[in-house]
């Protein structure tokens, strides 16, 4: 049996005896709370337990580092959707220790891409389209540095309200211990 038969066969099980019961909430964060977080298998359940997150508590979104690559793509959007729409008030960004995206070498990447049959062609067409392969699967060499810079991205983006405040955390994996970055309070302007 593969894994998705798995899967759906677990599903099956789930829905027949109704343990979705228990998550039921609506669609707007009970703590007003936008998450951006790393992907990371060991965060899965540590993150929301860290930091006393339950179902229903927060918009999660999640990507490998934790980043803000670009500020017109998938992530930015969501969350100015999550303040617009969705009722979210504060952001954290969450990056964690010992993060596969420190350090990480884009040239592997590449050289296993082609092992998994994507040809020399394909990445010279990206190439000659202006597409820097390198850049984009860049990590980063400090986890502290990657939140600032990740909070900074967001905290200035045009659309983003001045009166949101935008915190940067990392996450220890094992420990689940959180160490304060970017205390985004601090960064609001002053009343008048």
């Amino acid at each position: 049996m593969g894994l998705l038969n798995s899967l759906l066969e677990h599903n099956r099980s789930f829905v027949d005896n109704r343990e979705y019961e228990q998550f039921q909430t609506d669609k707007f964060p009970d703590k007003s709370l936008a998450v951006l977080a790393c992907m990371d298998a060991r965060l899965v359940e540590l993150l929301p337990k860290a930091m006393g997150l339950k179902n229903g508590d927060a918009k999660l979104i999640k990507n490998a580092g934790a980043l803000v690559t670009h500020p017109w793509g998938s992530v930015m959007r969501s969350l100015l959707i999550a303040i617009y729409e969705l009722r979210a008030e504060e952001i954290c960004v969450v990056a964690h220790r010992d993060c596969g995206m420190n350090a990480i070498d884009p040239a592997r990447i590449l050289d296993a891409a082609c092992q998994r049959g994507v040809s020399a062609d394909t990445l010279a067409t990206l190439r000659s389209a202006g597409i820097n392969l390198e850049g984009w699967l860049k990590g980063f060499d400090n986890v502290e540095d990657s939140v600032r810079h990740t909070v900074s991205v967001i905290r200035t983006h045009p659309l983003m309200p001045r009166d949101v405040p935008v915190h940067g955390l990392v996450i220890h994996p094992v420990t689940g211990q959180l160490d304060l970055i970017v205390d985004g309070y601090a960064t609001l302007p002053k009343a008048a």
